[in-house]
């Protein structure tokens, strides 16, 4: 085989925290396939950084959500898209894999298909065309060549398009939540084990941030009103540890901020119950089996575009996976301080409802990835015999 320095060059673009994490394991799996004779380029976080990637500009500022939130900013990301699309030009990579972020990337599958590109490009996530703006799912096929994604009801929405798909399976399955220990993290941290351990996730946007963390911040201190001996952890990500920071001052209960990443599944095995924005940390602590509420606010007109145009009546992944509320939602007008501590405090008097939820997590879990195989291998495994083929 060539050595890595001649090795396929595989240009990878992951601009949001979760997409990081998703390309860190792809691009681990892709070493292992090959014994390390593949190369790498294109735009990533810290954890894909980690592994020696080097980012063509820090992605940081492409962490937006929605129409409105996006709109003040919009000049810059088509700089930044530009720049990317000039980068993979140059570079000449022998296969050019997006994750997520269809804002940002599907500006760039656009692009490189009108210039008649001919280096393969793949997606990595579907689009959630089930729940809406399923005219996306044509767009797809009109712009990449292969698709994979994370759940298994998803490829026939894409195939009938002529767009070939992969089920690949959800990442979460394999980031190692489920092997936390939690009595580690409380005595490194010198918490005891009677302490009620409340983890806090606002979301790795700013946006998020800013808009849910003071909610958060009011609902801890009602709970504290009910129990004497709480204590609030709240892990976060580099994109936004300094907002974070910033607005952990004055809370009824004291607090640990968790910036490391490696940290975090011991974290989730400490906490007793969790306040969490709506995204894949409900995977996360599901993994890790904690009883938690997820929260959510945006821009009231993206709230109003976003409830004119979707097709389903649940956001959190498990329980649309369920077909049933599993997992308290509290989203917009719901999402207000006293709903959000009645519902922790019902999670923590209530045993069982605590073993319920844990019960519908392994059901929902169970669904996640095909048998046998890592999702990041098969993943690696499908972007390995797309070049084959070239």
């Amino acid at each position: 085989m060539a050595p890595a320095e001649n090795g396929p060059l595989v240009y990878v673009i992951a601009c949001e925290a979760s997409g990081d994490q998703l390309g860190a394991l792809l691009i681990q799996a892709l070493r292992d396939l090959t014994f390390g004779r593949v190369r790498f380029a294109g735009l990533g976080g810290h954890q894909m950084e980690r592994g020696g990637f080097k980012s063509l500009f820090d992605v940081r500022e492409l962490s937006l959500l929605g129409v409105f939130e996006v709109l003040p900013k919009a000049r810059k990301v088509l700089q930044r898209v530009a720049e990317t699309v000039r980068d993979i030009e140059a570079k000449q990579p022998d296969i050019l894999v997006t994750i997520d972020s269809w804002g940002f990337t599907g500006r760039v599958h656009e692009r490189l298909a009108r210039k008649k590109s001919t280096i393969p490009r793949v997606r990595y996530v579907a689009p959630q065309v089930w729940a809406w703006r399923p005219k996306r799912a044509k767009q797809l096929a009109k712009w990449i060549h292969h698709l994979m994604a994370l759940l298994p009801f998803e490829p026939p929405y894409f195939t009938v398009h002529g767009l070939p798909t992969t089920w690949v399976g959800h990442p979460v399955v394999e980031a190692g939540f489920e092997r936390g220990d939690g009595s580690r993290f409380r005595r490194l941290h010198h918490i005891p084990e009677d302490t009620k351990l409340i983890g806090i996730l606002p979301g790795s946007r700013k946006s998020e941030v800013s808009r849910l963390l003071p909610v958060f911040k009011d609902a801890v201190t009602l709970l504290t009103q009910r129990y004497a001996n709480i204590q609030v952890v709240i892990p976060t990500v580099p994109g936004v540890a300094a907002e974070v920071a910033q607005a952990a001052s004055g809370w009824a209960a004291p607090i640990v901020i968790l910036e490391e990443s490696s940290m975090r599944p011991d974290a989730f095995a400490a906490f007793d119950v969790a306040l969490a924005a709506s995204g894949t940390v409900s995977l996360e602590l599901a993994m890790a089996r904690v009883p938690h509420v997820i929260a959510y606010r945006v821009n009231k007109m993206t709230a109003f575009l976003f409830r004119m145009l979707t097709r389903i009546r649940r956001v959190n992944l498990l329980n649309i996976l369920l077909g049933h509320d599993a997992v308290p939602e509290r989203l917009q007008g719901m999402c207000r301080a006293e709903v959000l501590a009645d519902d922790l405090a019902m999670l923590l008097r209530d045993e069982p409802r605590r073993t319920a939820q844990r019960a519908d997590f392994a059901a929902a879990l169970s669904k996640l990835s095909p048998p046998g195989e890592r999702p990041s291998r098969i993943a690696a495994r499908t972007i390995l015999e797309l070049l084959a083929k070239r």
